[in-house]
């Protein structure tokens, strides 16, 4: 078997997703890369979803810049005011308290009706989690899931110690709390199988440090396709069995 085929794709990854699932992590770790990617992926698969853009902190990477590729694949944005303006301050609008209850009642996928997701990228820093927590009582009303995103190469957390010492202030501003860690290593353009390997041991220590489990580990869908199967096979036992998601790469800095 391929091993490039092996417990990777949207599909490994949908059980680590609730109808309300919340993305968040430091600067730079690639969390509105990874919603961007799991709302397109989500809607190709059938799924009615919806991607809240609440990152009113990083003016670089939004996943309002992405508006017209999502809107393409079926995914309805709620943006911030002013996402894509030269005003300084962007708010958010209480849209995303409604698209809450509409996520929850949504169906199985069968013959009840196709399932939704309500995606949420949540802002980089303990600021960015307090414009979440406006919207918390609702989310933690119903089943929901917080998605901790990170990234070893990341100069803000050189130790998992350190990243989920970042994780509980997120979590004390948002009044929210992690289901899971998501490890998404990477070096932009210049991922390697080894880089995705490297990665996972620290994802799962800081999955451990902060009492919750490794969701899933991402991949970038460019190195995946030319990871030769020796490398991928590598991977793979490293995970020990954690799903491998191959993640779109549809944001890029404005100087790229």
């Amino acid at each position: 078997m391929d091993d490039r085929n092996a417990s990777r794709g949207f599909d490994a990854v949908t059980g680590e997703l609730s109808p309300v699932t919340v993305v968040c992590g430091h600067y730079g770790v690639g969390k509105t890369s990874l919603s961007v990617s799991l709302a397109i992926d989500a809607a190709a698969a059938g799924w009615e979803v919806a991607l809240s853009d609440l990152d009113v902190v990083n003016p670089y990477f939004r996943s309002s810049d992405c508006a017209s590729v999502l809107r393409e694949a079926g995914v309805r944005l709620i943006e911030p005011v002013y996402a894509r303006s030269n005003v300084d301050g962007p708010s958010v609008t209480n849209e995303t308290a409604g698209a809450v209850e509409w996520a929850r009642t949504g169906g199985s996928g069968g013959a009840d009706g196709p399932r939704r997701l309500l995606l949420i990228d949540a802002g980089g820093d303990d600021a960015g989690a307090t414009v979440l927590g406006r919207f918390s009582a609702g989310i933690a009303s119903g089943d929901y899931r917080l998605l901790y995103v990170v990234n070893r190469n990341r100069g803000f957390e050189h130790t998992p110690e350190e990243a989920v010492a970042f994780l509980r202030e997120i979590e004390q501003a948002s009044h929210l709390a992690a289901g899971g860690v998501v490890g998404n290593t990477h070096l932009k353009q210049d991922t390697s199988a080894s880089t995705v390997e490297e990665g996972i041991p620290f994802a799962a220590e800081a999955a451990r440090l902060a009492g919750v489990p490794l969701s899933f580990v991402t991949i970038p869908r460019p190195c995946l396709e030319r990871c030769a199967d020796r490398d991928c096979s590598r991977i793979r036992q490293t995970l020990q069995g954690v799903p491998l998601y191959d993640m779109g790469v549809y944001v890029r800095a404005p100087w790229e």
